[in-house]
């Protein structure tokens, strides 16, 4: 059957997402791994279906990249750009089934590839990144499972959904979101007197069991993560930075065209059929504001709608205009990448304000120092002795870089791979607070410190020589394991 619709423009979509992995995998080697990526390989070695805080997808990329390039960056993080480019290029089919033209379709890979969010999703190894490209790519296939009468495709997003529940449980919403979606849009309603909706959910539920049964062996610590987010960012406030996340992290200027493209997902008549996605935002948009989220929850469910204002706005430019256009959405974006991405000198990073707009970039600064200071410590030690740090991303920078004895932590899944055998010590604990209220005979043998001043979670901490456990390192064990998210 021949396709009504306008070719897709591969040539210069081509050179536009060509563009962003470039870029991306230019800087890929710069600062450091964030603390979150030294936690997934230590996780990729000690592979499992599941651990606290997420299932085995993101951990097992990780692993891959290991057996392939032990501790280099440009390999690690080859995976979130070719996820960024299937994101763009999945929004672009997107535009195609609204009737995008080249003009709507270049305008749509360039104002995503130039995002804030994709631009940071991109950069690093993160669960966040593969559940963007499921979200997107569920949606996008859904879509046209509906609007080219392709009952088959909803097999194919079952698929994928499976695959993204078996990287991050948020997945689950979506499918919710689909569903209710489904029974209440009436252009989407006769999708479920089908089987085939109902067996895309099927295939994703099996996929999804492994994991599942991993949860339930363990007494399902992501309920115990999730209150935890949930208090974190519960409340009136926490709403309100959903929202505000929500709205920013493309760029603003960006927020006023995926809005758009929203509201014209229900005017424009003959987009009835492909409102999907905007019926599917709403309502997890409802449920993440009810249960407690973060912003970057809906950046999957936004991506489509990006792509529906992109089109709308081509519709009524000519060429010129519609560069123009480009221009600035791309660069309304661009002023927020130093705050996200290491495209200034480190140096430079730590003495501007940028520094203080997010929280992420900051964590992947200092780590060879800190590791350095801690092997410092453990030099003077005698055979025997163990590294104990509060949190993952500590646990797994020396891990990563070595610190001249075995590393443990009590932090989400680090708890599982504990604790050390009765009787190893002394230990060297990394830690804020005067950890003598869990341990014997500590004193303060030196203080985390970076040469650029960054003031990230590692500034500051304390490195304290101990004894050992109060008691026993088993029967001590409980009260040093945490889930904090």
């Amino acid at each position: 059957m021949t396709d009504p619709r306008p070719a897709f423009a591969w040539r210069e979509v081509g050179v536009v997402v060509a563009a962003q992995a470039a870029a991306l995998l230019a800087i890929a080697p710069f600062y450091g791994p964030h603390r979150d990526e030294l936690y997934f390989v230590s996780a990729g070695r000690r592979l499992a279906w599941g651990y606290p805080d997420q299932p085995t997808f993101t951990p097992f990329l990780a692993r891959i990249a290991t057996e392939v390039a032990p501790h280099h960056l440009l390999v690690l993080r080859l995976p979130p750009v070719l996820a960024v480019v299937g994101i763009a290029l999945l929004a672009v089919q997107y535009a195609r089934l609204l009737g995008a033209a080249r003009g709507g379709q270049v305008l749509t890979a360039t104002v995503l590839a130039a995002s804030a969010v994709l631009v940071g999703l991109g950069h690093m190894l993160s669960t966040a990144t593969f559940d963007t490209l499921a979200w997107t790519a569920v949606l996008v296939l859904a879509t046209q499972a509906v609007v080219d009468r392709r009952p088959r495709l909803w097999l194919l997003a079952g698929l994928v959904a499976g695959v993204g529940l078996n990287n991050k449980h948020a997945v689950a919403f979506l499918l919710a979101g689909i569903l209710v979606a489904c029974a209440f849009d009436r252009e989407l309603r006769p999708e479920l007197r089908t089987r085939w909706p109902w067996l895309a959910g099927a295939i994703a539920a099996v996929m999804w069991l492994p994991n599942l049964w991993w949860q339930a062996d363990h007494g399902w610590p992501v309920f115990d993560l999730s209150a935890d987010i949930a208090d974190e960012y519960g409340g009136l406030g926490g709403r309100i930075a959903l929202v505000a996340e929500a709205a920013l992290m493309f760029s603003p200027l960006i927020f006023v065209v995926w809005v758009a493209g929203l509201v014209k997902l229900f005017q424009v008549p003959e987009w009835s059929r492909a409102r999907l996605p905007g019926v599917v935002f709403l309502v997890v948009l409802l449920a993440f504001l009810v249960t407690g989220g973060k912003g970057y929850y809906l950046a999957g469910a936004i991506v489509p709608l990006v792509a529906a204002g992109c089109t709308w706005v081509a519709r009524s430019r000519g060429t010129r205009r519609l560069v123009e256009v480009g221009v600035v959405l791309a660069l309304s974006a661009a002023i927020a990448w130093p705050a996200l991405v290491p495209v200034l000198p480190a140096a430079t990073y730590a003495d501007s304000f940028y520094a203080g707009l997010n929280d992420d970039l900051p964590e992947e600064i200092g780590w060879p120092g800190y590791a350095a200071q801690v092997r410092a410590v453990v030099d003077g030690l005698p055979d025997g002795t163990v590294v104990f740090t509060g949190n993952y991303g500590e646990a797994g920078a020396f891990e990563w870089y070595g610190v001249g004895a075995p590393v443990y932590s009590g932090h989400n899944g680090w708890r599982n791979w504990g604790p050390p055998p009765d009787g190893a010590g002394p230990v060297v604990v990394v830690f804020y607070e005067d950890p003598s209220g869990d341990f014997t005979g500590c004193r303060r043998a030196a203080t985390l410190h970076n040469d650029l001043g960054i003031d990230n979670e590692e500034e500051g901490q304390g490195v304290w020589v101990c004894d050992g456990p109060i008691g026993s390192w088993s029967s001590r064990w409980h009260s040093l394991v945490h889930y904090d998210a």
